[in-house]
């Protein structure tokens, strides 16, 4: 039977978590600071959770250099719930915008259902993710007001994989918010650097992206977006919590009324950002647990790492970098899925000569030697790392050395 230390675990998700701050957590759960209770017992409405939400608020900003007129919010539901939230919240926060600049004249209501029938929201379509979040919206307010930016897969033969150049992008004139994956956890792509086609201008563009399976592991021009979003069970702590950063600016929306008269669709409360901002993430019953989790996370990667998120990040490129040589040292017997240009340093896609039978004897041997969780998606297949930050240096090294390994052993049997 193995140990917790016999494993290196590469999964999508949940992912791994430090020993520590596990060891630290269980004893929260039975006696948080010798209370008697465990901190999931504590009432989310005591002095206690609002300074564990405080402090991991606090050390978040710290950690990313957030700027101070940005909120950050936990919230539940997960980046599929964030997927509604941004396209409600961002659809309100441009009726606002509009309603501001036609006034509030007896014709205003009349000037702005007009408007509202060139509403879009825009979406860069490079993976599963992005694809989902745009299908919410059109689900939510109808496929006339979504507009698909790009679409890699009509440049790439039908499949992920590639990121379309920013020349064909086919931006809209005002849209309500312009939607990225940052990196995209099933299809292995990652955006390099922040897009040139979306550097921040006076007329805008709104952009949001899901960091779901990157944050906390690069240095992020935070104040280029309007809003951030990413799942906690990742890089940053245990599944139950959603973090959003969004700019204190386009918190507010307009009255239900008003949205009412427009024909369009409300946000519940729980999926109002500015709601939770007022309540300071406590509008219904948050799992403090969860929080206490992520900012144990917080406080081991600001102790590891004086320089916060830049030493991380040359951590994750160096860990990327050892198992993407390894397997490009044999084209012959590895194919990495996504182009070279967007290959992401989180999420390690390939596939292996011979198919499937070569695939499975991949997966057990990796097994055998402690390196699970390497099956690929389900919709993809194939092998899929993924080298978030709770990955020490020494289990990807352990990684690329039995890619070789395999890769020479693999070799030979072709060859006889």
């Amino acid at each position: 039977m193995p140990s917790r230390s016999d494993i290196t675990y590469f999964g999508a998700g949940p992912a791994l978590l430090p020993t520590d701050v596990l060891e630290d957590a269980a004893e929260a759960l039975i006696n948080y600071n010798d209370t008697g209770l465990g901190i999931a017992e504590h009432s989310h409405r005591s002095e206690i959770a609002t300074t564990i939400i405080n402090e991991a608020k606090a050390d978040l900003v710290s950690y990313l250099d957030i700027p101070d007129n940005y909120e950050v919010l936990f919230m539940q539901g997960g980046g599929s719930g964030e997927f509604s939230a941004m396209a409600y919240n961002f659809v309100g926060a441009w009726v606002a915008r509009k309603q501001k600049a036609i006034g509030l004249d007896d014709n205003s209501v009349q000037e702005l259902k007009s408007a509202v029938k060139n509403l879009k929201i825009d979406y860069i379509i490079t993976g599963g993710w992005s694809r989902k979040a745009a299908a919410e919206a059109e689900r939510l307010f109808g496929s006339e007001h979504v507009n698909v930016v790009a679409d890699s897969r009509k440049v790439n033969g039908g499949k992920f994989g590639s990121i379309p150049d920013e020349s064909t992008w086919n931006l809209s004139e005002d849209a309500a918010m312009v939607y990225y994956c940052d990196n995209e956890t099933v299809d292995g792509v990652e955006f390099p650097e922040f897009p040139k086609f979306l550097e921040p201008r006076p007329d805008g563009p709104i952009v949001v992206a899901d960091m779901s399976s990157n944050i906390l592991s690069r240095k992020i021009p935070i104040e280029n977006f309007s809003a951030i979003f990413f799942g906690a069970q990742k890089n940053l702590g245990s599944t139950g919590i959603t973090v959003v950063i969004i700019k204190k600016s386009l918190l507010p929306q307009p009255s239900v009324a008003l949205m009412r008269q427009l024909a369009l669709p409300i946000p519940p409360r729980i999926l109002e950002f500015e709601t939770i901002a007022k309540s300071n993430s406590l509008y219904n019953t948050l799992s403090i647990f969860d929080v206490y989790v992520a900012g144990r996370v917080l406080k081991k990667l600001l102790l590891q790492h004086p320089n916060k998120v830049q030493g991380q990040q040359a951590v994750s490129e160096k860990k990327a970098q050892l198992i993407y040589r390894a397997l490009e040292a044999y084209p012959d017997i590895y194919k990495i899925i996504p182009e070279k240009t967007v290959r992401s340093r989180m999420n390690i896609c390939f596939r292996i000569k011979g198919g499937e039978a070569a695939e499975e004897a991949f997966l057990e041997e990796g097994i055998n030697l402690g390196l699970t969780g390497l099956r690929g998606h389900r919709d993809l297949r194939g092998i899929r790392a993924s080298n978030y930050n709770s990955v020490p240096l020494e289990g990807a090294e352990k990684l690329a050395n039995f890619i070789g390994a395999f890769a020479s052993q693999t070799g030979r049997s072709i060859g006889e």
